[in-house]
This record gives C-alpha cells, structure tokens and sequence, in this order.
C-alpha cells in the first residue's frame, strides 16, 4: 500500500510534477558561434573600454567552441547534453592550456552570465542556485523590461513590504524570467509554480530555494499574471477531488472492486460532508481493500474466505509505527462498524437494483466482532466528561492569565517605542533594555525588541504582544458562544448583526454563525462581555489598516476550498501580509497562555485546553444555569438532543441544585391554598387509610381515597404486600381451603368449588412470589432499609430526612420512603397534602 504520509502529501497539494517537464529554448538559441559572440557588446549592461572586457570575450569563445563539441540543434541542447544544467562542476573540465585558476573561472563565469543575459541557455534553477552571483539578477532588471520591476516594486512598498522581503521577490522574480525566457509582464501563475515544484522536487538545495515566491504570486496580480486576490498558498492546495480521484490515490490493483467502491462511494457522498467522506475512503480503499490486497495478491472478490477476513481482522488491531513498534487500535470498532456498513449496504441496496445483487456476499465482519461499540462510545464520553470537569474549574484563572498577559505585553509594547534603542526603562518593577538585533533576517522596521536585563531573555515584543492579543481574543470568544474552531475562524465583521424587538423596538446584537459542520446556519444573542471582545477586535484590525477592516480570503482545509476576500475577524499579520489564523496557530496560543498559569492535571503533567474544551464547557455551564436543554442545541447547531447531552458533563452539586430549582418552581405555581395547614379531620382521614392498609397477611397497597374493589377478598388481589412473617399463616389459609374444596365436592356444591380454586391458585401464585423474593434477598443480602422497601413496612427515619409535620403528627415508625412510594401511584389527593410528597423527596418543607 501506498506511503501514508505521500497520500496525504498528494491529497493535500496539487499535482506539479508536469511544470518541469515544459520544454525551453531562448531567443538567441539557433545564433552563430559569431552572433553569440557579438551579444555581451549590444546588452544594456555591458561596459565599453574595461580591461576585463576581453578576456570574458576569450573565455566565452572558448566556451562555445567546448559546447559545439556535443550533439545538438540548438545551443541550449549542447548546454543540457554538455551536463552544463545542475551545477558549476563543469567549468574545470573545459579545455584550455592555462590550468584552472580563479584568474580563469572569474572571466568564464562572466562569461556564462552573458549566456543567460542574451537568452543564448536558459539555466535550469539548479545551475542558478549554483551560480551565486548576486549581480546576474540586477543585471536582469535592468535589461528586460525595467519599468515592470519598478512597478511590482513599488506595488510591495506600497503593501508595507519590509525591505528584505522585496528583495527576495525581486531575486525570485529575475530567476524565473532567466530560466523561462519570458519577460516579467508575461509571467503567469504556472511559471511561480514550477519553480515551486523545483524546490519541493530537489530539497538537497541550500537556503529556501521558495524565498519570495509567495510575495511574487501576489505582486504578480498587480500586472494580471495570477488571478487576483489569491495566493500562491490557496493555489497549491488540493480543492475537492473525485470520488474516482480520491480512490484512485490507493491505487486499487482489481479494476471490478474499483469500480464497485467508486460507485459506492459516490452514493455515500451526497450524506457527509467532504472531510467526513474522506474518512470513509481512507477506511474502506486504504484500510481494508487495499491492506487485503498487499496481503493478498489476487483477490478478486468482496467474498473474503473466513481465513481471509479473520486475518484482516488481526492486522486491523496494531498500528506499525515508523520505527516498527506497535501499538493497539483505538478505533477499531469504528472501522469495523464501517466495513459492516458497507456489505449490508450492498446486501439492502440489491433488493431495490439488481446491479448490486452481484456484490451481495456476506460480511467479513460478524455483529459480534462490532460488540461493545455503544459501550466504547459510553466511555469516550465518560473521559470527556471528567476531562471537562478537570479543566472547568481553573477555566476563571486562565482567563484572568490571558487578560493580564495581555495587558502586560501591550504595556511593554507601548513603553519599548517610547526609549529608543539602547536605553533602558522599567515596567512593573522590571527592568529591560530596547536593542536592535544584528542578524538581518529579525530586524524589521516595524518590530521592537527588548532584553530582560534579569534573566537576558530577548524578546521580539511586537510579535509576542500580537500573540498574547489573539490568544485572549480566541478564549474569550470561544468561552462565551461555544462555537467550533473552524466557525470562530470563519467569523467576519459582517456576522455582527441586530435585531429590532417587534414589541419594544430594541435593538439586539446578534452573532451570525456560518455553518460548518451541518449546513444549518444559527444566531447566537451577544452578551455585553462578547460584544466587547468583538469591538476590541474589530477596532484593533480597523487601526493597523486606515480604519477599514482588511479583505483576506480563507482557504478551509476540511472543505478544500477559498473563501472569497472578506472582513475575517480573526486575521493576522505575518510579516508583509495578512492571513486568517489557522486551527494549529490558535490552539498553539491557547496552551502558551495556559503554561503561564503552572496548572497541571492529576498525573502531574501540564494542563492542556483545545478549543473544543471550550464548547464543552460552554454547554455545561448553560445547562447548569438553567438552559433549557433542548434549547442548548438550537446555541451549539446540533441536529440531535443527544449529542448536546453528551456534551453537558454534570457536577453532583449541580443535580442536587438543579432538582430543587425544579421543586421550587413546581410549588411557586401552584395555588396558594394547597399549602394551608391541614385540619385534624382530613389528617385523621389520612392516617386511618394508612391503618386501614395492615391487613392478617400483610399490607394493601391501594390508592388513598380509593375503596376497596375486591370487596376484600384479599387473597385474590393483586395489590397485596404479603408480610414474609405471615407466610405460615398464609399457608394455613391455603391448606383450608383445599379442605373446603373437598367438603363441597363431596356435597357436589359446584359453584363453591370454582370460587374456592381460584382462591387456592392465587394463595399458591402468592406463596410462589413470596419465596422468590424471600431468595433473592439472600442472595443479594439486603440492608435493612431495602427489605422494608421491598416488604412496603416502615423503618426509622434519619433526621435528616425526617419532616416537621411527620415529626409533629406521625408515629414514629413512619418511613417517608413507604409514604413517598405510595405518593408516587395517588390518583387524587388534596393539594394541601402533596408537600408532604415533596418534604419527604427533598428532605425540606
């Protein structure tokens, strides 16, 4: 199977390889040795009367006479079949009686100059990477078509380009007008990306070969050579492939299973997402067609034999690392759900289209081997719930962090641009020195750098308050909506809506939320903390850019595709351009304000917080707060109820206040006179049901205020809690009765003998449920507490649940328990005596 690491490489990027392979021929490729000679004295940059000016003719009639010595048609054929294209290796190995001394190789580098000036050879950008002579690529400027690299020049500056980074654009630019022989104003987008393609294709080049290519994509669109308002990192990037494409990327060898997952693949595909979908793929064509056919050569057949499919199922439990050590699966049952999923899809769809029938074959994946799923998923979701609340706690402290972080950063910052370099100042009792760093790549116009005279750390303060600026802005923003990393980055200035109430007209901020997962687009009301973090970030962006917030178009990994230029929220400047943050980036900055903090988890080892955590604890804490929670997915763009709650991880404190919230206003609702004091009369009705209830065998468990519909034969009623104790009564009743069913049988009284057997067979039916129970409470061992409750006989009652109305007229022997359960079944009771219900549930009147 196909390097996974490659297949994500080829998923990820767009194929280039082709670029290198265009043919190139310059201008002054078909000259004469005579012409090509004549060429150095008609170019711009040549200088008449130099002494060196000779022998760099010399040398470049000694190189001509060399290259006419391989096979060619043309002069940049003799340069490539010469060797000539990957390096300057070369150069010793031409002809001449003087040795090879720098007295010689300083003309006949010249003298290959000349060559590349005069469109004689277009170099490879090996030979150019070799070349390092910085004055080629000024030269280059000046000859062909100047007025055109002013522009693009001048269109950097006016990007507030630092000087370094127009440099490297206008180096990487000459390169490519050398190397294709095109000039600047007829470059295109596919000549910056075979130069890309080189880089990526050759990594042994020193340096950063790609310096300046991403300037010169976009200065390019200045003069129409790229589409505008792109980038060179949004065009390399692989926008939604195929179905075929995607599979295709696995290199299936058997072309009827090819075809079979392709057709399959693309009926799944219009009910996921494309993220999702390329999850499928990798599991059904990576993981189990193609692992089957590495192992397997030949297959040709969904119908695995049972060894077969058993030693797949082996192979799919252990992950082979790099290094070759092994580690379990922890998605297994996930996978082997899918490839189930897949043959009973098959086995479904051919009883409604024939032309599946063929693909019909039975799962090498049984029911049992996907066992224990629902209970997988269950424990997921346990270790997400203890993970939120190990984090929701000290969430408060990495806010305060995050805000003083940033407050601190900012009051450096601002102090720092005050003292110029060299100088030292103080702020909040430390002590710091502005210098100017010495390495040219970390000195930029726009940023300040300081030492902490302390501890000698250096730090580029510009950037690191940047940092701490948008790590507060993403906690912030993520803790109050508990939206999804990919909608907090797709935020932009236009989801800041309002809306006019009908019936006040006030006008309510509201957060537009773009769908990203479920297609459903959501509001979201903006609280007064939200709707400050908003105006701090839009006022920021508003004043690094002239008071507008800056256009930035976003390219969205999960959905391979560009968004058009739009006010982004979250956007960044990195170094001479704007880009929206990226997922890394943001939970990056997240976890560096979180180690300033010093928290850690249970084990020691530092806290760790994803932006997702952040969701969770938003929905928990709604929840516990009083969130209605079939309103918490309407907030989170859930299409289910069950997926908020598993989200919402409940603390024991917060069932115990939530459930006397909800009997607090279940009383607040109800009319006023139920809660009046009983009279002695209706609690002197109460108590004689209760007397009422103890019967000879044990205890009748009829509604109160309801008779008795059995006109008490209670040996036939269901309702009837036979006291264990009485079971020998019980048995007596029984053995009476079979005597009177022979005396009337001897009498011939037929209609007492059906009465008495059907009071026989209930006594025996009683007797039977008796003695289950009687072993069951053996074997389990009951508390004294459980057999009271299953044999409805009260117990004592802990003060701590005990009532002061039960306590003030009850015997001391009633259980709210007994009372509670009965409470449970009343079919109508007087309002005023319901709280007892409550007093005894809640354990307050």
């Amino acid at each position: 199977m196909t390097d996974v690491a490659e297949l994500r490489k080829r998923d990820r990027m767009i194929d280039l390889a082709h670029l290198l392979e265009r043919p190139r021929s310059g201008s002054g490729s078909h000259l004469s040795a005579e012409d090509v000679l004549l060429v150095p004295e008609r170019s711009p940059v040549w200088r008449p009367g130099l002494k060196e000016n000779s022998a760099t003719l010399h040398e470049m009639r000694r190189l001509l006479a060399w290259l006419e010595s391989f096979p060619g048609d043309s002069w940049q054929e003799r340069w490539v079949n010469a060797g000539a294209d990957h390096d300057l290796g070369w150069l010793s190995t031409v002809p001449d009686h003087r040795p090879f001394t720098r007295a010689v190789r300083g003309p006949l580098i010249r003298a290959v100059g000349h060559l590349f000036l005069g469109r004689v050879v277009l170099p490879s950008y090996d030979a150019l990477l070799a070349y390092h002579a910085h004055k080629l690529y000024e030269n280059t400027r000046r000859i062909y078509e100047p007025e055109v690299f002013a522009a693009l020049d001048n269109a950097a500056v006016q990007r507030g380009v630092a000087d370094k980074h127009r440099l490297q654009a206008q180096k990487a630019l000459s390169k490519i007008v050398l190397h294709t022989g095109r000039s600047p104003s007829a470059l295109t987008g596919d000549d910056v990306l075979e130069m890309y393609a080189w880089a990526l294709a050759f990594p042994r080049a020193n340096g950063k070969p790609t310096q300046g290519l991403h300037l010169s994509w976009e200065l390019l669109s200045t003069i129409d050579g790229t589409p505008p308002n792109s980038t060179l990192a949004h065009t390399l990037l692989h926008p939604q492939r195929t179905t075929t494409e995607l599979v295709d990327n696995y290199h299936v060898q058997n072309r009827e299973i090819r075809d079979v997952l392709i057709r399959y693949l693309e009926e799944r595909r219009l009910a996921l997402d494309y993220n999702s979908f390329r999850g499928e793929v990798a599991i059904l064509v990576g993981q189990f067609w193609c692992d089957l056919e590495k192992h397997h050569p030949g297959l040709d057949t969904l119908h695995l034999p049972d060894a077969v499919a058993s030693a797949w199922r082996d192979r799919i439990r252990i992950i082979v690392n790099p290094d070759g050590t092994t580690r379990a699966r922890t998605d297994l049952l996930a996978i082997l759900s899918r490839v189930r999923g897949f043959y009973l899809d098959l086995q479904r769809w051919a009883l409604e289209d024939a032309n599946w029938a063929r693909w019909a074959v039975p799962s090498p994946v049984r029911k049992s081997d996907c066992r224990g799923f629902a209970k997988a998923q269950r424990a997921a979701r346990t270790r997400m719930h203890q993970r939120i609340r190990d984090r929701m706690p000290h969430l408060q402290i990495l806010i305060d962090t995050a805000h003083r972080a940033m407050t601190d950063t900012a009051e450096l910052l601002s102090t720092a641009q005050q003292h110029p370099p060299g100088t030292e100042f103080t702020v909040s009792g430390r002590l710091y020195q502005r210098f100017e760093p010495s390495s040219p790549q970390r000195k930029w116009a726009q940023n300040v750098h300081v030492r902490d005279l302390a501890t000698g750390e250096k730090i580029n303060i510009t950037h690191r308050e940047d940092e701490r600026f948008w790590a507060w802005a993403a906690i912030e923003t993520q803790r109050h909506t508990g939206i999804r990393i990919e909608e907090l980055l797709e935020l932009t200035q236009l989801a800041i809506v309002s809306y006019q109430l009908p019936d006040t007209g006030e006008l309510v901020p509201l957060l537009q939320i773009v769908p990203s997962k479920n297609n459903e687009e959501r509001l979201l009301l903006v609280s007064p903390e939200l709707a400050s973090v908003l105006a701090t970030i839009v006022t920021r962006l508003r004043n690094s850019h002239n008071g507008t917030v800056p256009l930035i178009a976003r390219f969205d990994t999960n959905q391979r595709d560009t968004s058009p230029p739009l006010p982004h929220l979250f956007q960044r400047q990195r170094g001479w351009r704007r880009a929206v943050a990226s997922d890394a980036s943001i939970r990056r900055l997240i976890n560096e304000v979180l180690a300033l903090t010093g928290l850690r988890d249970g084990l020691g080892s530092p806290l760790a917080y994803t932006p997702h955590d952040f969701r969770r604890i938003f929905a928990t804490e709604a929840v516990t707060s009083g969130l209605p929670v079939h309103i918490a997915p309407r907030l989170l763009g859930h299409a289910s109820l069950d997926t908020t709650q598993a989200y919402v991880a409940v603390f024991q404190d917060d069932l115990v206040r939530t459930y006397r919230a909800f009997l607090a206003q279940r009383r607040a609702i109800r009319p006023a006179d139920e809660y009046r004091e009983p009279t002695d009369e209706e609690w002197t009705e109460f108590q004689q049901h209760f007397h009422a209830r103890k019967l000879e065998l044990g205890t009748c468990g009829r509604p109160y205020g309801s008779a008795c519909q059995h006109e008490h034969a209670c040996i036939r009623c269901p309702v009837l809690r036979v006291d264990p104790r009485q079971r020998v009564r019980l048995v007596e009743i029984a053995n009476n009765l079979r005597d009177r069913i022979r005396k009337a049988e001897l009498n011939g009284w037929r209609g007492e003998i059906d009465g008495l057997t059907v009071s026989l067979k209930a006594a025996h039916g009683k007797l039977a449920a008796l003695d289950r129970h009687t072993a069951n409470s053996n074997r389990t061992g009951p508390s004294e507490h459980r057999h009271a409750r299953h044999q409805n006989r009260p117990v004592s009652v802990p003060n701590r649940y005990a009532d002061p109305v039960l306590r003030r007229r009850a015997p001391s022997r009633v259980s709210p328990c007994a009372i509670g359960r009965t409470f449970f079944i009343v079919l109508d009771v007087p309002g005023h005596l319901r709280r007892i219900l409550d007093s005894t549930v809640d354990g307050q009147y």
